[in-house]
């Protein structure tokens, strides 16, 4: 690679240079280990710099943060030296190499960067292959004699009102100084100051001002077996711990000073005080078993790829610990330095992970696993060495993880060994060889059942706890039954929690002409191999804006709990270190939809893991309960900040919970009053015309059975359907699973191109008020729609519907459905009608879960109530489309024009609450399109109303794993919707109430 000149820190890929790939599990190479391809893409650097003359006498330090995957380096054409490992620092002492301090002489530093080598094999992550100097490059001056390393350690004691404090110093000495002279010419110093006395504080603060809360720690020993350096210790009293509630930091100087007390050199850096320790079943913080509420964070930047930029890195942070998320795993490689000075100030309890992935080899027979190889066990070892000793002070470490999916082996012995030898503070994780094996600490599955989880935490022969290191994997509209994990999780001893999969969508952003970008996966740079759309499996977009999915964990990671039962409101504190006293609380109620009252809650200062019950008589919205004529009741509890955090301002809701309050009287079948309001009907030719003279007309085409047209004062409403509906659009989770896929039992079942034709279409009875028109709907797949006759129809049928329409003078329609399937259908997408809306009619308001999209099976953060949004606000626009935008529990729903002119769909008779959809993207629209930005609108608006729709599950993303209950299997179905028209002077909510039973 030559030519322009390329910014560094960058990937060359994305400047134009080389092509990105995407790949999952296969080398993007010949895998032929230890040798890389001869066609092995190069990028050489140059620079100039000068040595200032204040740096004269000092030692000359070349510092690269990350070089993706190896280089050589050259100072003034001399070979300084070579590193590889994409993730971890190199650094080189070049003082021999440079022109001399203050000389007019330029320096040359010359860098050529391989894109692969023998180091690749180490480094098969899930993640886009990015080459080159991806971090920041330093030039650091050094005194001759400078501290070369330390080591913060505490150990708390038993009752945590102390902590012995210990430092560990490496010198290094480029002066013939003997160990034991070097005493006598300089000293070690250690000062720890509490950063609580001033980090509140506005504007520049002294740091020395804080003596008061300072602790010098004195050398304690010169040498201990094993480890030529200086250790130095001290005891500080009432120390304030560190946690991710409560991320209580010290500042720690070391300091090196000469005979004469002259600061020779001097080194800082942020440390927390915390406790990690084991139990039976539990991982324990300063003595509690916190529950991981935890992402895996890959780094990526759409613009930038493996590139890190500090306002990506808070954005992230912000994000999280704003939706409950208090747990990091860096996926999986150690991530940029300032990313764990980040974590330790926001409070994230975090999983650190060395280089090393070698999933590739798992499909290949004749290559042994670099784990089982002992020329293999030096490289693995330094990884892990490298990291250990990178990151060993950040107080948000608290569990080393020795790679990913690596299968397992004697080189994994020999990596945990080493790292139980130099930091017992910490535990250890890792999940290959079945998660269980002796070099973890943690019961470490990915995607493993609910069920099995709970398995393995009742088996009382293990004694570890589990927390998954991946699961619910978030691709594309999923993340369904991650309440059924929380309900496990909450609820056995021994579950801790775990890592979801993953944190961002790894799309990057491309230009694909006319001066428009998109989100582009796999494939899409000519990138070959590669695994497509599967690294697109975030709860954020590229750009961090949330999924809806997000809303999910933020629920059931919400560590303020609301329940009622037997007429108690419980609230839990589930925090392990904080009180309720920097928290408001306030209740609103409402009554079929509408707020019947709010105020703030006042409740006494819960401590952690404590509890206050309300009684339901006594509480503050017990009087509007009993005095509403409503039918249904739901109070809401939120749950602020009163004080600004450094992630969030004050009035930040942390927790939002909602419970539905008893019903005053038994629930009774939906129905209409009908008055004595008169129609019209006629037969012209095949069309019924229902009408009421200058108010709506309905037109029924007898030959299809569906409405040709509702109009209700002059405005079309329905202008195609109303017809039933079995298809949904599939996402990625229905694409997972091969011939297994729910997809493609669908398509083997025809389900995907099932045409409805009305078998027959009768009037049953008209009078002066009201039409009754039934239809039979049979519905033929493709492969058997070449049948002529109505008997070869019906014996070919998949499903058949019998739909009633009964249509009221008063303008309700009523739409009675009956569907029997086949019983040798597989499960069904969904089961409900579809029609489609004049495209005027975008204002949506509804009765049910909301605001965002929400699915039988990721609905507990949605809650219900009163939403209003645009069609176009509904859509959310994964990257690959799909079904999507659905709205759960919907009671009623309203589309109107912007006059007010409209239609109102409720549950009818004894009908359950709807599943809804409203797009001006059809289905076939969404699968048609590979790409969010290839949909085309339609001349109106598709509206789906289903009595079922089947959960878009989330366990993974590779086999059917909807649960049980979230299927909808082929039995039969009966439903009722009514229909109503909508003037400016109705409202959903009065057509609902007219229905209710008083």
């Amino acid at each position: 690679m030559s030519g322009d000149a390329l910014q560094v820190p960058s990937n060359w890929q994305m400047h134009g240079f080389d092509r990105p790939i995407y790949t999952n599990v296969v080398y993007p190479f010949p895998l032929d280990p230890p040798h890389v391809p001869e066609d092995n893409p190069t990028g050489c650097y140059r620079t100039y710099f000068h040595l200032p003359e204040e740096w004269k006498g000092r030692r000359i330090l070349l510092h690269f943060e990350a070089v993706d995957s190896a280089f050589f380096v050259w100072i003034n054409g001399s070979l300084v030296g070579y590193s590889q490992d994409s993730r971890l620092p190199a650094e080189f002492e070049v003082t021999e190499y440079c022109h001399p301090c203050g000389s007019e002489s330029k320096n040359v530093l010359a860098v050529q960067v391989l894109k692969w080598s023998d180091g690749s094999y180490l480094e098969d992550q899930d993640q886009w292959w990015l080459s080159g100097i991806h971090r920041d490059v330093l030039l650091l001056s050094k005194p001759q004699v400078f501290i070369g390393d330390y080591f913060f350690k505490s150990h708390v004691g038993e009752d945590f009102s102390y902590a012995d404090i210990q430092v560990e110093v490496k010198i290094d000495n480029s002066l013939e100084t003997r160990k034991e002279n070097f005493l006598n010419d300089f000293k070690l110093e250690a000062v720890l100051f509490d950063n609580g006395t001033w980090e509140n504080h506005e504007g520049n603060v002294d740091l020395l001002s804080s003596n008061m809360a300072n602790v010098k720690l004195s050398l304690l020993s010169v040498t201990t077996l094993g480890f030529h350096g200086y250790i130095l210790g001290g005891r500080l009293e009432k120390p304030k711990l560190w946690s991710a509630e409560q991320p209580h930091l010290y500042t720690l100087i070391v300091l090196l000073k000469d005979s004469s007390d002259q600061i020779v050199d001097c080194e800082s850096c942020l440390v927390g005080i915390r406790s990690i320790t084991k139990a039976p079943k539990q991982l324990l913080v300063n003595g509690c078993p916190v529950v991981i509420r935890g992402v895996n964070r890959h780094e990526h930047h759409p613009r930038l790829g493996k590139t890190n930029i500090e306002s990506c890195m808070v954005q992230d942070l912000v994000l999280m610990k704003q939706h409950n998320i208090n747990a990091v795993r860096n996926s999986h490689y150690p991530q940029h330095s300032r990313w764990y000075e980040l974590c330790d100030l926001f409070g994230m309890y975090m999983v650190d992970e060395a280089n090393i992935e070698t999933h590739g080899f798992d499909f290949s027979g004749h290559v042994k696993h670099p784990t089982l190889q002992p020329s293999w066990a030096s490289a693995m070892l330094d990884r892990v060495i490298g990291m250990v000793e990178r990151d060993k002070n950040h107080a948000c470490i608290i569990v080393w993880s020795l790679g990913n999916e690596s299968g397992y082996g004697p080189n994994h012995s020999a990596l945990a060994g080493w790292i139980r030898g130099k930091d017992s503070s910490r535990v250890l994780h890792y999940e290959g060889g079945g998660s269980r094996t002796s070099s973890t600490d943690i019961i470490c599955p990915m995607y493993m059942r609910v069920w099995d989880i709970v398995k393995i935490a009742n088996d009382p022969n293990e004694t570890r706890p589990l927390i998954l290191c991946e699961y619910s994997h978030s691709m594309g509209n999923s993340t369904g039954n991650l309440h059924k994990y929380w309900e496990a999780i909450d609820n056995t001893f021994g579950l801790q929690g775990g890592f979801i999969w993953d944190w961002v969508d790894q799309a990057l952003l491309k230009e694909v002409g006319n001066g428009r970008k998109r989100w582009a996966y796999g494939g899409e740079f000519g990138d070959i191999p590669n695994d497509s759309t599967f690294c697109l499996n975030g709860v954020t977009w590229p750009d961090r804006t949330p999924h809806p999915a997000l809303h999910e964990v933020k629920y059931l990671h919400q560590a303020i709990k609301i329940s009622s039962k037997d007429g108690i409101l419980k609230v839990m504190n589930d925090h392990f270190f904080s009180t309720t006293e920097d928290l408001e609380f306030s209740w609103s109620i409402y009554g079929d939809g509408l707020e019947l009252g709010n105020g703030i809650l006042s409740l006494p200062v819960i401590g952690p893991q404590g509890s206050y019950h309300i009684e339901w008589q006594s509480s503050p919205w017990y009087k509007l309960w009993a005095s509403s004529p409503a039918l249904e009741f739901f109070i809401t509890v939120s749950v602020k900040l009163l004080r600004s955090m450094r992630w969030a301002k004050a009035g930040h809701t942390v927790s939002l919970s909602q419970v539905q309050l008893p019903m005053k009287r038994e629930f009774f079948p939906h129905s209409i009053k009908n008055g004595s309001s008169t129609l019209v009907n006629e037969i012209l030719g095949d069309t019924v015309r229902v009408y009421q003279q200058n108010l709506w007309e309905i037109k029924l085409d007898v030959q299809t059975g569906t409405l040709e047209s509702w109009k209700v004062k002059g405005v079309p409403l329905i202008i195609k359907g109303i017809i039933p509906s079995f298809w949904r659009a599939p996402t990625d989770n229905d694409k997972g699973g091969g011939s297994c896929s729910y997809l493609s039992l669908w398509k083997a079942a025809h389900i995907d191109s099932l045409s409805f034709t009305a078998e027959r279409c009768s009037i049953l009875s008209t009078t002066e008020h009201y039409v009754k028109i039934a239809v039979v709907f049979l519905g033929v797949g493709s492969d058997d729609q070449q049948a002529s006759s109505s008997d070869s129809e019906k014996s070919n049928a998949l499903i058949q519907v019998d739909m009633t329409y009964t249509i009221f003078g008063s303008g309700d329609v009523i739409v009675d459905c009956n569907v029997q399937p086949s019983p040798n259908l597989p499960p069904l997408p969904r089961v409900g009608v579809k029609f489609h809306l004049d495209k005027s009619m975008d204002r949506v308001r509804w009765y049910g879960r909301g605001p965002f999209e929400c699915y039988p099976d990721r609905k507990a953060a949605a809650h219900v109530g009163v939403y209003e949004k645009n069609v176009s606000e509904m859509h959310v626009p994964y990257i690959v489309p799909g079904e999507s935008s659905g709205r759960a529990d919907v009671r009623w729903v309203t589309f109107e024009n912007k006059d007010g002119v409209g239609m109102y769909a409720s549950i009818y008779g004894s009908s359950p609450p709807m599943q809804m959809r409203a797009s001006y993207y059809s289905t076939a629209e969404l699968e048609r399109a590979v790409h969010n930005e290839d949909l085309v609108e339609g001349d109106d608006i598709e509206v789906h109303l289903d009595h079922k729709h089947m959960g878009v599950g989330g366990d993974d993303s590779w086999s059917p794993c909807v649960h049980e209950e979230y299927l909808l299997s082929p039995v039969p179905y009966s439903f009722s919707i009514r229909f109503y028209p909508v003037t400016p002077s109705t409202s959903g909510y009065d057509a609902y109430r007219s229905q209710l039973p008083l």
